[in-house]
């Protein structure tokens, strides 16, 4: 299981003398050159915290990664990637400073398709906002795209921002899974203990789609 996630634009000021070791982020070799070119002097010296303590946007409070068990953490660890503008991908423990920097898919899109690629995940649940998703497109026939619908009476209508809080919620629901899910399916199973929810199998060069109706 691999999940996709975006990061937040709000975020922790981190404290301390630590500053950033692009040699020690995930992808060390692969993206040097990239995180060199676009990391500023000003934050190569900046303090440091761990991704999914310094992204405090709305996903990340509904995650609410703190609060997980070790066991449930461990497999975060694991499963989780952070796009970003500035660091390309991420995970959890990786320690970066505060930055603002928007997404430029001409900056990545060529970079960071060799090694998602070969990560070789059996199931990938894209949590994404669609400015994160267009620099790396995974293989659609094992990649189930979350979308969140509000039901208004029987209107069926697309959640925006809020998305990322029913997007936060699923996957904390997925670390504390006693399962990680394989298919479409077994995704299914475990999100429908919490939401309602409907699955669309892949088709026409898109990719599976679960869909998270709200109210």
């Amino acid at each position: 299981m691999l999940i996709l996630l975006p990061p937040s634009e709000g975020k922790i000021q981190p404290k301390g003398r630590s500053t950033v070791s692009l040699s020690t982020l995930t992808f060390p070799v692969e993206l040097f050159d990239t995180r060199s070119k676009l990391l500023s002097k000003a934050l190569a010296k900046s303090p440091v915290a761990p991704a999914i303590a310094l992204y405090s946007g709305v996903l990340y409070q509904a995650l609410d990664w703190s609060s997980l068990s070790a066991v449930a953490r461990k497999r975060g660890e694991k499963s989780i990637l952070i796009i970003s503008a500035l660091f390309g991908a991420l995970r959890p423990a990786d320690q970066i400073p505060n930055y603002k920097v928007k997404i430029k898919t001409s900056d990545w899109k060529g970079v960071l398709k060799p090694p998602l690629d070969g990560l070789g995940a059996d199931l990938i649940i894209d949590c994404r906002s669609s400015t994160y998703s267009a620099v790396w497109q995974p293989d659609p026939m094992k990649t189930i795209a979350v979308r969140v619908f509000k039901n208004d009476k029987g209107k069926i209508s697309v959640i925006t921002h809020l998305s990322k809080k029913y997007r936060g919620e699923l996957t904390r629901l997925l670390l504390k899974s006693t399962k990680a899910p394989k298919t479409p399916e077994q995704l299914l199973e475990i999100a429908a203990t919490e939401f309602n929810c409907k699955l669309h199998k892949a088709k026409d060069g898109q990719p599976w789609y679960l869909d998270l109706i709200i109210g």
